[in-house]
């Protein structure tokens, strides 16, 4: 089961709809049970059977899970891989003791490949949907795969299949999430 974690505000908000419902879809169109939690409801471990995590994005201004990271414990020992879309790439970023800056990207972004990676295997650069008002700063123990003209689009742990990416593969390419699943599998 892939665990789609809705970050907004509130169980059941709108954005549910907007960003995690749509990768949920994705996850099912690939083959995978997905199920959607709330950030609020995963208490200090994933649930029995998870076999990957997707943290999904969020409205704009909606950055309230950033001032809960005791609610994200679990992340740093998670056992299966994880791709943190936008706000979930704010969330790996900030537990792992990276820092959130302004960084406003909105609309059609080109992204280049800096760093070769299974998730990004052939891709030198491609156009990706940007709606964020937050940038990050790869934490350490992880590398930056891909930019921007505005700020880092991508990252990944070291040792572990943990990933981030600012941009919206639910909105257009969403190949990436159907290859992070596969990368899961492979595992």
């Amino acid at each position: 089961m892939i665990l789609c974690l809705d970050l907004s505000y509130r169980p059941g908000s709108l954005a549910l709809e907007e960003f995690a419902y749509p990768v949920a879809a994705i996850v099912r169109k690939a083959g995978e049970e997905a199920k959607i939690v709330h950030y609020t409801g995963v208490g200090t471990g994933l649930p029995p059977g998870t076999d990957a995590v997707i943290l999904c994005g969020t409205a704009l201004k909606d950055t309230r899970y950033l001032g809960r990271p005791e609610l994200f414990c679990w992340l740093p020992e998670a056992p299966v891989p994880v791709l943190g879309i936008c706000a979930g790439m704010q969330v790996i970023s900030t537990v792992h003791g990276g820092e959130t800056e302004a960084g406003c990207e909105i609309g059609m972004t080109d992204i280049e490949v800096v760093r070769p990676d299974p998730l990004f295997a052939g891709k030198d650069c491609f156009q990706a949907y940007e709606l964020h008002t937050l940038a990050c700063t790869p934490p350490p123990g992880f590398w930056a795969l891909a930019v921007s003209g505005t700020c880092v689009q991508a990252i990944r742990h070291r040792k572990k299949a943990v990933y981030g990416i600012m941009f919206h593969p639910e909105v257009r390419n969403e190949w990436l999430v159907e290859r992070f699943l596969g990368m899961g599998r492979s595992l």
